[in-house]
């Protein structure tokens, strides 16, 4: 038995597979591009997107939209295949961002860490890039779908449902994370429910695609079962040839061990799950990490009272600089063994996908 589609609006991926928008430059062109190619939805990370442009202290909004713009033109130049942008609702450029993602043709648009409600789009419905929240529960999903339907008399095009167990800002208090309730498992009939109803009122099919902790094919074909029509990966393209991370930053998930994956109190003010290093450890210890704030990126942070500027740390780490910064990670990062090509990667994926049906 193979791998499904997955349909989102009239955008039919040949596998139901999203790599999942890593930001400050981890997801790029190239990985977008290489995973669109094998007939996943590849994802550029548009959040501080502009760190990697020689003007972006002194103009950082204008060097992140262009340099969203670059990526996407680039990745769409490599592969027909679809090609969507991760962007955090929490940025203060956002709606710029999106904005830029909607006019370059984005196929897909992700929106996570923070509730996408007041849109800077007119008529939706005409818009042909598909939009995507992404949440950690069934109330934000029904918050999020009945603003969209008063307001806009429309609905997001899919949804994507991220557990506990994802790296980076995870949308859950610390004593929600290990809390039996708040499993991928136990959220996803709570979601499709919830949006079985939006499907009835708007006549259109509203996929539920779950992230957090999907590492093998098998865990693809447990969900699938359990009626998720996609999975969001991104833990396991780090450690690709084609993920536009420095060789330093994938070798830190190749050599990390299950006590390595911790959890951290990010500047953002959601907690984060991270590969421990010397920098973490001494942000832990109290050492403040002197940083120039060009501008205030994120809506919630407070850069006068955190330790460290974090769109400055994982930019330091995506450069091999783990010294200075250090690695978001899923808690299945210790698993990773060997870097290696995002192609063998599906191709391992759809064998285990296959091996699982016949259990």
């Amino acid at each position: 038995m193979k791998m499904p589609g997955l349909r989102i609006g009239e955008f039919e991926a040949k596998i139901p597979i999203v790599q999942g928008g890593m930001s400050v430059g981890i997801s790029l062109s190239r990985l977008a591009s290489a995973v669109a190619n094998e007939g996943g939805i590849g994802v550029i990370g548009a959040a501080g997107i502009g760190m990697l442009e020689p003007d972006f202290s002194t103009n950082f909004k204008e060097a992140n939209k262009r340099a969203l713009r670059k990526e996407i033109r680039k990745a769409k130049e490599m592969t027909k295949g679809i090609i969507g942008v991760n962007i955090m609702v929490a940025l203060s450029d956002f709606d710029e961002l999106l904005m830029v993602a909607v006019e370059e043709g984005a196929d897909v648009v992700f929106l996570g860490a923070g509730l996408p409600l007041k849109l800077p789009l007119d008529g939706l419905r005409k818009v042909s890039t598909k939009i995507v929240p992404i949440v950690s529960s069934a109330r934000a999903v029904n918050i999020i779908f009945k603003y969209w339907a008063k307001n806009y008399n429309h609905v997001p095009d899919a949804v994507v449902v991220e557990g506990p167990l994802a790296g980076g800002h995870l949308g859950f208090k610390r004593e929600q994370i290990n809390d039996s309730n708040c499993t991928l498992e136990k959220m996803l009939p709570e979601v499709i429910s919830v949006i079985k109803t939006f499907e009835q009122q708007f006549n259109k099919s509203i996929p539920v695609v779950v992230a957090g902790g999907i590492y093998t094919g098998a865990d693809i074909h447990k969900f699938i079962q359990l009626g998720a029509q996609g999975v969001q990966m991104a833990t396991r393209f780090v450690a690709t040839y084609e993920c536009d991370a420095d060789i330093e930053f994938k070798d830190a998930y190749v050599k990390c061990k299950p006590e390595d994956l911790i959890l951290i109190d990010s500047p953002v003010g959601l907690p984060g799950r991270a590969i421990r290093n010397i920098f973490l450890d001494e942000v832990s210890a109290g050492i403040k990490k002197p940083f120039k704030c060009p501008w205030k990126c994120l809506k919630t942070c407070d850069y006068r009272k955190s330790p460290y500027c974090i769109a400055l740390a994982l930019t330091n780490a995506k450069k091999g600089n783990l010294d200075e910064g250090f690695t978001f990670a899923g808690t299945n990062a210790y698993k990773v063994d060997k870097i290696v090509s995002v192609k063998e990667l599906i191709e391992t994926l759809l064998t285990e996908y296959e091996e699982a049906t016949f259990i």
